[in-house]
């Protein structure tokens, strides 16, 4: 079956970085558009950076441009986040999205991002 795996989450001071990594199974990876997402407690599920099936394009909310980077590696099935200049703003569970319009839509579990002092 389908699986969305993401890991890289934990805990990092402010101003410090952490790569996501979101592993997908089950699925021709190379044919999805790949996004990200958080959510805080409290807040709804906001967009963060999408990519393209081939990584030739990439959009990014306001909120995290400038400080985060989506990439992909289609022969590990792999998308990341590298995220940069941490704030306690960006404290939440992020998700990875792998769609293809009208067709498939799957979501992975999530993994905890906090960041503190």
């Amino acid at each position: 079956q389908v699986q969305l795996v993401e890991s890289g989450g934990g805990l990092v001071q402010p101003g410090g970085s952490l790569r996501l990594s979101c592993e997908a199974s089950g699925l021709s990876f190379r044919l999805y558009v790949v996004d990200w997402y958080r959510q805080a407690p409290g807040n709804k599920r906001e967009f963060l950076a999408s990519i393209s099936p081939g990584g030739e394009n990439t959009n990014y909310a306001d909120s995290v441009k400038g400080r985060f980077t989506i990439s992909r590696d289609n022969a590990k099935n792999t998308v990341y986040l590298q995220m940069n200049s941490l704030t306690s703003g960006d404290t939440a569970v992020y998700y990875c999205n792998a769609w293809i319009m009208g067709q498939s839509d799957y979501w992975g579990q999530g993994t905890q991002v906090t960041v503190s002092s």
